[in-house]
């Protein structure tokens, strides 16, 4: 498993982003005919951030009152008429943004050098102990990183594409790792793979943690034209239809068997035998590919919620080894796929959203009252998961969507956000009560009210979003269809 001065109005929201088609991503074409899945703002974002930061996820700087924050704020470090940001990747505990000029800009996590950059001479004040008093809680014991937790650029020396004039036209984060793509179609990426016993490794048994962006040697002889990141692996595509996979496969996410022996050898992208697809999308342990044929989708990978989508049988510690068909229904055009840990989400280009997976923390966004007859139930009775696509209704029509790992963000057409999933780390901006969110729940905040949100991402706790700001008749027209709610 991704932005003051202009105005725009939520009805025409759909030219606020710029799709790069696939086939036409060597020159990176506008077009409104082929298949599109890049997505860069036309404009300027204003970035807003909310959720549990504790490994300075939210990038609001350093100060400890930085940790949580429970409904969207404006990011100070990223304004709009300077900096410009177009584009941003979430992993699980950092993101990565895209400005006007193909910066890359980074903040979160470092552990293992997803950030691509030292963060290692930053100062940390610790709060005073005997002030802290004995009801403090750990995570409050004082300052953040102040490098990993304030956005900054990537020295772009680090990317010699740009220096050739070749553009940044998609960003990707896993867990533990980051990644660009280039219109050239090169591809580099830094910080590692984790698995089940630790770290993995970066590439074959070469390189174990890239801690600054590396060109990622040549795997195909064609053009890569789009990535999606998982949890520790990534899918490319490139423009003759193939996907590769590179990370960890203990889940069946890489589309092949990897010999334990063998894995470190490996680690690089490699092909599976999956052809003519135009579209690729990734979980957490599971992946979906949509094909150039007749638009319908595959899945493998990790299913024991049903978050395939390919059956009504759930089994515990189930793995789709080879990619099969998701029951989607016939005749709807795919525009986006996003998936967490145990869900998955389908948004039609009609605004139609479909979800299947988990649902012990909603994770579906289905009411109780809802539930389809497929609903898997454990022997106790109690419904655990929907693992078949299942339309939301009662809904409005959206524009695009956002897993994390056990929550969602939807953006209706109009630009406003609607939330559901785990609500204890703030994660779907609903405010203080901390609680799960059954169904998709607008987000109300006067950070947001006067923006068109036009991208959306989900980390594991924390969530991103990216607006345009209304003119000051379509902020009044808001304003007032919230007064009528």
């Amino acid at each position: 498993m991704v932005k003051r001065a202009a105005t725009s109005e939520p009805e025409s929201s759909h030219r606020q982003i710029k799709k790069v088609s696939r086939t036409h991503a060597r020159n990176i074409i506008n077009t409104q005919d082929d298949y599109k899945h890049l997505y860069l703002s036309v404009q300027p974002l204003d970035i807003f951030t909310w959720g549990s930061g504790p490994m300075c996820e939210l990038g609001l700087g350093p100060l400890a009152k930085n940790k949580e924050v429970k409904r969207p704020r404006l990011n100070p470090f990223l304004p709009m008429d300077s900096v410009k940001i177009i584009s941003f990747a979430v992993g699980g505990m950092h993101t990565i943004a895209l400005d006007e000029e193909s910066n890359v800009w980074s903040w979160g996590c470092n552990d293992v050098g997803a950030l691509g950059r030292d963060t290692s001479g930053a100062k940390e004040q610790l709060k005073d102990m005997a002030d802290a008093g004995s009801d403090s809680d750990d995570d409050d014991d004082g300052d953040l990183n102040e490098l990993e937790s304030t956005p900054t650029k990537i020295d772009r020396s680090m990317f010699p594409p740009l220096a050739e004039g070749h553009k940044i036209v998609q960003l990707g984060a896993t867990d533990n790792l980051s990644c660009a793509l280039f219109s050239n179609g090169e591809v580099y990426a830094w910080g590692t793979f984790r698995c089940n016993e630790g770290i993995l490794g970066f590439y074959q048994d070469k390189i174990k943690i890239q801690r600054t962006p590396w060109r990622v040697p040549s795997f195909s002889k064609f053009n890569i034209v789009q990535m999606a990141p998982g949890k520790d692996h990534v899918l490319f595509l490139d423009e003759a239809g193939v996907v590769f996979a590179w990370g960890n496969g203990q889940q069946h996410q890489l589309g092949r068997k990897v010999m334990e022996r063998f894995r470190l050898n490996t680690l690089d992208p490699r092909p599976f035998g999956l052809k003519h697809i135009k579209y690729i999308a990734s979980g957490e342990n599971h992946c979906f590919a949509v094909k150039k044929k007749d638009d319908s989708v595959v899945s493998w990978g990790l299913n024991q919620f049903g978050q395939c989508g390919i059956s009504e049988q759930v089994e515990d510690g189930s793995l789709v080894t080879v990619p099969l068909a998701v029951q989607l229904p016939e005749g709807g055009k795919i525009k986006n796929i996003s998936a967490g840990e145990h869900h998955s989400l389908v948004l039609l280009e009609d605004g139609t959203l479909y979800t299947f997976g988990r649902l012990d923390m909603f994770e579906v966004g289905i009411g109780k009252d809802h539930l389809p007859r497929y609903t898997y139930k454990d022997v106790h009775g109690k419904a655990r998961s929907v693992p078949l696509p299942t339309k939301l209704t009662g809904v409005p029509a959206f524009k695009n969507i956002a897993a994390g790992s056990h929550h969602s963000l939807a953006i209706a057409t109009n630009g406003i956000v609607y939330s559901w999933g785990f609500g204890e780390t703030y994660a779907v901006g609903l405010g203080p009560a901390g609680e799960d969110v059954e169904t998709p729940t607008r987000i109300k905040n006067t950070a947001t009210q006067d923006h068109n949100i036009i991208l959306v991402g989900c980390g594991g706790q924390f969530s991103v979003s990216g607006g345009v700001p209304l003119s000051e008749t379509a902020a009044e027209k808001r304003a007032d269809e919230m007064d009528d709610d």
